[in-house]
C-alpha cells in the first residue's frame, strides 16, 4: 500500500488544527487532542511539528503570507466602495485565522516568534492603510491634514487589530462562531470606516452609510 506524502499528512494537521484552534481557542487545544481528531498517534503528529509552536508558527506563517498579498490591494482604493470591499477582506482573512485575534496577548507572551513577526504585521498594516488614505485623497473622496494621517492610520489599525477580541468579550459564547460572521465583519468594517467620517466627501459618505445600512439589513 502506497503511504500518504508527508506534505499531505502536515498540510491536514494545519487545517484540523486551524479548525481545533478557531473553535476552542489555542490554550484550550492540546496536541493530544488534534491527534486524536485526526485519529493518528501523538507520535506521528510529532513527527511533522514536534511542538505546538511548531504548528502556531506554521499557521501564524500562511496568514502571514495571505495577509502581505492582501494589503498590497490598498494602493487600488480609490472610494468608499473600494475601501468598504478593501476592510471587508481584510476582516475575512483575520476571521481565518481568529485564534490569533481572540488570544492575541496571549500568543505573544508565550512565543518570541510569533511576538517579532507581529511587529511586522503592524507596521504592514499601517503602510496598507496610509496608502489607502494617500488614494482616497488623491481621488478627492477623502480631505485630511497630513498632520492627521499617522493617527488616523494607527487608529485604524487598532481596531482592525482588536475587532475580534471586542467581539468575543461583547458575547463570549457565541460571537467567534461562524454563524456569527457576517455580521462581526460588517461591523468591524464599518468601524474602522466610520473613523474617516469626519474627512469624507458628502457624496461618499453618503454611500458609506448606504453600504451600511444594506450591509445591516441582509443580517438582520
Amino acid at each position: 500500500m502506497a503511504k500518504k506524502a508527508p506534505r499531505r499528512t502536515a498540510e491536514r494537521i494545519l487545517e484540523v488544527t486551524l479548525e481545533l484552534f478557531n473553535r476552542f481557542g489555542e490554550p484550550n487545544v492540546s496536541t493530544t487532542l488534534i491527534s486524536a481528531e485526526l485519529n493518528i498517534s501523538p507520535g506521528n503528529l510529532y513527527y511533522h511539528y514536534p511542538a505546538k509552536d511548531e504548528l502556531i508558527n506554521s499557521l501564524f506563517d500562511r496568514y502571514e503570507r495571505s495577509l502581505s498579498e492582501l494589503l498590497n490591494a490598498s494602493d487600488n482604493v480609490r472610494d468608499v466602495e473600494d475601501a468598504w470591499f478593501f476592510m471587508h477582506t481584510l476582516f475575512e482573512l483575520i476571521w481565518q485565522y481568529r485564534f490569533l485575534y481572540r488570544d492575541l496577548n496571549d500568543l505573544l507572551s508565550k512565543n518570541r516568534r510569533l511576538e517579532t513577526h507581529f511587529q511586522w504585521v503592524l507596521k504592514n498594516k499601517t503602510r496598507a492603510v496610509k496608502a489607502l488614505l494617500d488614494g482616497l485623497s488623491r481621488a478627492g473622496a477623502i480631505d485630511i491634514d497630513s498632520r492627521e494621517v499617522e493617527a488616523t492610520a494607527t487608529s485604524m489599525v487598532v481596531v482592525l487589530t482588536y475587532w475580534l477580541s471586542y467581539e468575543y468579550v461583547r458575547d463570549p459564547r457565541r460571537a467567534l462562531e461562524p454563524e456569527h460572521a457576517q455580521l462581526a465583519l460588517m461591523r468591524g468594517a464599518h468601524h474602522v470606516l466610520n473613523l474617516l467620517m469626519p474627512y469624507l466627501e458628502l457624496g461618499q459618505r453618503q454611500h458609506l452609510m448606504t453600504l451600511v445600512t444594506a450591509y445591516d439589513s441582509s443580517d438582520s
